[in-house]
C-alpha cells in the first residue's frame, strides 16, 4: 500500500460523488476519514460504500476539512468549518472559486488556513453510489492560493490531490473560473440547448441519431439544480463566452441566410459560403488543442472499424483479439445500429498498426467497415 502525505484525520463535509470519492481514495490509502452531510442517508450511504466513518461529537480534531457542497453554498460551509476546527486546514473542491472567496472575504473569515481547490474530474451520475476511488486518477486538480494562504496549508491541498492520483495545476481564482467557463461551462449550456430542440422532434428523426448527436448530448443529462448553482456562481466568465459564441453563430446564420436564398453554389452570394467553411476550419483547429492522452498534444490515429455482434462476451472478444495481435489500443468508441443486434466498434491506433490489425481481426472472423 501506498503511504499517504495526507494526515487525518480528514473530515468531509458532503458526501455525493465528489466527497464520496475522496473519502474512497483515502480510506484506500488507510487515512482516517469522518464523514458528514445533512442528509444522515446520504452519510450512511457513503459510509456503507467505504468511504469513511459517520462523524461524532467526541471525534479528534481533523487536520484536513474537505468541504464538497454546491456553490452557492460553499462559503457558509468553509466558513463554519473554520469556526468549529480552529487548527485544521479547510478545502473545498467547488467548482467556482472566485465567487466562494469573495463570500469568505466579506464574511470576514480567516483565510490563513483555507485553500480553495477544484478536481477536474466528474461522471454523469451522481451521489454517493456513483463514487469510486479512482475519479480524479491523472486529472488536474486546481489549486488556488486565497491570497492569505500559509506554505502548510497549500502543502496540505497539494498532498491530498497527490494521493489521490491528480495533477495539482497552481491557478488565480479568475484564471480558474474564466478557463472552466470555456472548456465545463459553456459545453454544458450548448448541450444542453442541441438537447432541448429533440424534445419536440418526430420519433423517426430521432430514429436517424447518429454518434454525433450522443457526442454532443452525453452531458445534457445533468443535474439542473446543481448546475443552476454552478452557472450562477460563475455568470461574468460564462456569459462572456456566450456572448461571442452567439456572435460566432450569427455569422453561421447569416451565411446561411445567403445560401438558402440562392438557386445553386454559383449564386450563392461572395463569402457567405467562406464563412461556413471558416466556422467548420475554426473548429478544426480549436479541437486540435484538446490535449491527447497523458496531457501531451493530440496524435492523429487510424482508426479500424469493427461490427460486434450485442452479444453477451463479443465485446470483451474483440478486446482480447487486439491485445493478441499486439497492437496498443490507443482510444475505443462504440455506435449502436437502431433497431439491430449489432453495435460498431471504433478501435482507434497508431498508423502505422491500422493495416496489420484489420488483416488480423479479419483472420479471426470479425467483419470490418471500410
Amino acid at each position: 500500500m501506498m503511504v499517504a502525505a495526507t494526515r487525518g484525520p480528514v473530515r468531509v463535509v458532503g458526501t455525493g460523488l465528489l466527497g464520496t470519492s475522496v473519502g474512497l481514495g483515502l480510506r484506500a490509502l488507510g487515512v482516517d476519514v469522518v464523514l458528514h452531510d445533512p442528509s444522515r442517508t446520504a452519510v450512511a450511504l457513503a459510509r456503507d460504500v467505504g468511504a469513511g466513518r459517520p462523524a461524532r461529537p467526541e471525534d479528534p480534531e481533523p487536520a484536513l476539512v474537505v468541504v464538497a457542497a454546491p456553490p452557492d453554498v460553499t462559503a457558509d460551509v468553509v466558513l463554519a468549518e473554520l469556526t468549529a476546527h480552529p487548527r485544521a486546514v479547510v478545502t473545498d473542491v467547488a467548482s467556482v472559486k472566485r465567487y466562494v472567496l469573495d463570500e469568505l472575504r466579506a464574511a470576514g473569515a480567516d483565510l490563513h488556513r483555507y485553500v480553495g481547490s477544484h478536481p477536474m474530474a466528474g461522471r454523469e451520475r451522481t451521489g454517493p453510489s456513483a463514487a469510486v476511488p479512482d475519479l480524479f486518477l491523472g486529472r488536474p486538480w486546481v489549486i488556488a492560493d486565497s491570497g492569505s494562504s500559509t506554505p502548510e496549508a497549500l502543502l496540505a491541498v497539494r498532498a491530498l490531490a497527490v494521493d489521490l492520483g491528480a495533477v495539482p495545476v497552481t491557478m488565480a481564482a479568475d484564471e480558474h473560473d474564466a478557463a472552466v467557463a470555456a472548456v465545463s461551462h459553456v459545453p454544458q449550456v450548448t448541450a444542453s440547448l442541441v438537447a432541448a430542440r429533440l424534445r419536440g422532434l418526430e420519433d423517426d428523426a430521432l430514429g436517424l441519431a447518429g454518434q454525433g448527436l450522443r457526442d454532443v448530448t452525453r452531458i445534457a443529462a445533468s443535474d439542473p439544480a446543481l448546475w443552476t448553482s454552478i452557472l450562477a456562481a460563475n455568470a461574468g466568465p460564462v456569459r462572456d463566452v456566450l456572448v461571442a459564441l452567439r456572435a460566432d453563430l450569427d455569422v453561421v446564420i447569416g451565411a446561411l441566410g445567403v445560401a438558402d436564398e440562392a438557386t445553386g453554389p454559383e449564386t450563392v452570394g461572395v463569402g457567405a459560403l467562406a464563412a461556413i467553411a471558416q466556422t467548420i476550419a475554426a473548429g478544426n483547429a480549436g479541437v486540435s488543442r484538446i490535449p491527447g492522452k497523458h496531457g501531451g498534444a493530440r496524435r492523429p490515429y487510424a482508426q479500424v472499424s469493427v461490427l460486434v455482434p450485442d452479444e453477451p462476451g463479443e465485446l470483451a472478444r474483440l478486446l482480447v483479439d487486439v491485445g493478441e495481435v499486439g497492437v496498443n489500443l490507443e482510444d475505443l468508441a462504440l455506435e449502436h445500429a437502431a433497431g439491430r443486434p449489432v453495435g460498431m466498434a471504433i478501435i482507434s491506433v497508431l498508423p502505422g498498426s491500422a493495416e496489420h490489425l484489420e488483416a488480423e481481426l479479419t483472420a479471426r472472423g470479425w467483419r470490418l467497415v471500410s
